[in-house]
């Protein structure tokens, strides 16, 4: 599944009316010793030797976050200080699209320089609905080896494999035995496909990966959750059972059993992208690219070639209102292919609106085809020398599941020791 996982999470809005004030968690990691072997340097140096531009590199990136707390100052983001601890993923299911790539995936990218961060691959999250077993392996490299194309260094973030770190499982165990069923019964999501496939097609994993989710982000005491502005709500479950379990087990009850006591788990914060976090689909405005859509018409998939974007960006659907113009409510369309042209030109909202308001649709949709083209081909040039190297793929993930254990284990055995299980 393609989806961000972040975008996976169910939507909690009815789930109880005092979460309504709360942001999205985001999936962080610290890789404090992120450093990469002689033998992965040598081959990151092959790789770059080639010249090929990192997406997101040099002074034309941006950064479409913003921190809904402070952000660090450049001597709290210096190597003698703790910085903040960022974890996110994506889905190893169907292609990596634009809407994945411009909303997280290029994020990441400058993120990586402020913050300690982790990236993996959620490939438990992909069998929650019917999956393709033959292909999920495939599908989990690719998705790792996008990850390094667009520019992610393992230099500065680790990339690993979610089920190559066992205790997302454990934690998530652990956890379902405090989560109410009645938060997960409300969730939209989940009663909307049930209802759709009806009890005896939906797993008992659909209703409950909101919990795996919850672990994926407290299992390495995230501070902040890259996120929407349509995705607050759903860190709202893992803040509450954050809390909730900080105080069933937390505290002097976890003193009295031989731990340090005080809180098992950091409350995380969300990081909110001003803009660029959603991108619509290309056959409606109105709704987001995914790669769940039944019509791959409406999605611009990273690994798409050249004639392939051309003729969807020919077939996308417009409107008949003269010129062009960002943030008309009658116009999505309009705005969602302005927007992307905004993004992946690394210009302001006003130049674009400048250059674009008199054009007509033929002469935008050729302007915007060649944008795309000149953006993706270096990603997709980077790709096929990585998923080409297998040793090194492998190597990389290796090691990102080596680092992501040394925390995530730390987190379980203090978890175990407040909830009173027998040491090991």
């Amino acid at each position: 599944m393609g989806r961000s996982l972040l975008s996976q999470f169910l939507n909690l809005s009815t789930a109880c009316p005092r979460f309504s004030n709360l942001s999205v968690d985001d999936f962080l990691f610290s890789n404090r010793s992120c450093s990469t072997s002689s033998k992965l340097q040598r081959r990151l140096q092959m790789i770059h030797q080639n010249h090929l531009p990192v997406v997101g590199g040099g002074g034309s990136y941006r950064c479409y976050c913003s921190v809904s707390v402070s952000e660090p100052t450049v001597s709290e983001s210096s190597s003698s200080s703790v910085k903040k601890r960022i974890v996110s993923g994506v889905q190893p299911t169907g292609s990596i699209h634009l809407g994945n790539y411009l909303g997280a995936i290029k994020n990441w990218v400058s993120l990586q320089d402020t913050y300690e961060t982790l990236f993996f691959i959620v490939d438990l999250h992909a069998i929650t609905l019917p999956y393709d077993a033959q292909q999920l392996s495939k599908a989990t490299k690719d998705t790792a080896a996008l990850y390094l194309a667009c520019g992610i260094d393992t230099s500065k973030a680790s990339v690993f494999v979610q089920s190559h770190v066992r205790a997302h499982v454990e934690l998530m165990w652990l956890l379902s035995s405090a989560t109410p069923i009645g938060w997960l019964n409300r969730m939209i999501q989940f009663k909307e496909k049930s209802r759709k496939a009806g009890d005896e097609n939906v797993g008992v994993a659909l209703l409950t990966y909101p919990v795996l989710m919850a672990s994926d982000i407290l299992l390495y005491q995230s501070d902040l959750v890259p996120v929407g502005e349509d995705q607050k709500q759903h860190l709202e479950l893992t803040r509450e059972l954050a809390e909730r379990i900080n105080h069933l087990y937390g505290g002097r009850k976890w003193k009295k059993l031989g731990g340090r006591g005080g809180s098992l788990f950091k409350v995380p914060e969300p990081l909110i992208p001003p803009t660029g976090a959603r991108v619509m689909s290309l056959t409606d405005g109105l709704s987001k690219m995914s790669k769940s859509a039944p019509s791959d018409q409406s999605r611009i998939n990273l690994l798409d070639s050249k004639d392939a974007i051309a003729n969807k960006i020919k077939r996308c659907k417009t409107d008949s209102y003269p010129g062009l113009e960002f943030d008309n409510a009658d116009r999505p369309e309009c705005n969602n292919l302005l927007s992307i042209y905004q993004i992946i030109t690394n210009r302001t909202k006003e130049e674009v609106a400048q250059e674009c308001h008199d054009m007509n649709w033929g002469t935008f949709k050729i302007v915007l085809t060649d944008a795309l083209i000149d953006h993706l081909q270096p990603i997709q040039a980077r790709y096929e020398e990585i998923i080409s190297d297998k040793g090194y793929l492998d190597e990389v993930l290796a090691e990102g599941a080596t680092k992501a254990a040394d925390i995530a284990d730390a987190t379980l055995s203090n978890m175990y020791q407040a909830m009173g299980f027998l040491k090991r």
